[in-house]
């Protein structure tokens, strides 16, 4: 026996990483994935007192923690819009800030009850798809990535949503290996310019090509924007998640592209330039 969890809780994480936000939290996170548990049942049973082993895989995590390693693949998930996905090193760790699409996404879908396809291109882990797909139950989504692990990603979260029936994923580059007809076009590509890439040390745990999005930001908008068309009906919506400096210049492509849509520029809650939508009509 060592340390019951209430002093672990208490002192584990500031031990190892004083400077680290919510250190009581992480903790928390940490200790309910190690012993299999929900977090509330690790508050209740704080006096509780952990096996040698337990404790020795808990300061494992704490020590990569610690070496800046996301909680989220520690633990292998991320919660987002509500729900739970699975996450790995191959994937994005879904945002808060990506919310803001799914939600202008699911109020889109409910003006225009006609709409029941979607396109989610660079799926990673599926999070936008299985999202919009659970909220509006009559929705079908193809999920598509270049990556084959990203897509092992995606499909686990589709099994683990029970959602094999309306949603499934393709291999493609952008839009290249995709036919058909999509009422919705969503997409959450690469768009941090490189050299800026290189300037957030924070981020080097993650997919640096799910990241880079070549000198300008914008070379995988662009290119989307170039093959989007023949994939869209005549009433359909296109929603580009972008990198908060590039908001205009991203607004300015769609236009380019789709010179009859309607392009608005939405904001986070930061207040910070991040989606641009087309709307496409007959």
């Amino acid at each position: 026996m060592t340390e019951p969890l209430g002093a672990l809780l208490g002192a584990a994480v500031p031990r190892h990483c004083p400077e680290l936000e919510n250190p009581h939290q992480s903790a928390l996170a940490l200790v309910a994935h190690v012993l299999g548990k929900p977090k509330t049942w690790v508050i209740a049973h704080s006096d509780t007192y952990l096996t040698p082993a337990q404790t020795r895989e808990i300061e494992a995590l704490l020590e990569r923690l610690c070496a800046g390693e996301p909680l989220a693949y520690l633990t292998g998930k991320q919660a987002f819009f509500g729900l739970e996905f699975n996450v790995s090193p191959a994937v994005l760790i879904p945002r808060p800030e990506t919310e803001l699409l799914v939600e202008s996404g699911l109020a889109w879908l409910e003006k225009h009850p006609q709409a029941h396809r979607a396109l989610d291109i660079g799926t990673g882990s599926g999070a936008i798809a299985i999202a919009l797909a659970i909220k509006c139950p009559r929705l079908e989504v193809l999920a598509a990535d270049i990556s084959d692990q990203a897509l092992a990603v995606a499909q686990a979260n589709i099994a683990r949503h029970d959602l094999q029936v309306r949603v499934s994923t393709i291999k493609s580059d952008l839009c290249q290996t995709i036919a058909g007809q999509f009422d919705l076009l969503t997409a959450n590509l690469p768009y941090i310019p490189s050299q800026k890439l290189l300037q957030l040390p924070g981020l080097a745990w993650e997919p640096q090509t799910a990241l880079d999005g070549g000198e300008d930001g914008l070379t995988f908008i662009r290119r989307l924007l170039s093959q989007a068309a023949p994939l869209l009906n005549r009433t359909a919506l296109i929603l580009l998640e972008t990198e908060s400096s590039l908001g205009p210049q991203t607004a300015a492509l769609a236009n380019a592209a789709f010179p009859h849509g309607t392009i608005d520029l939405h904001r986070d809650l930061a207040g910070l330039d991040r989606l641009v939508s087309i709307q496409l009509t007959e």
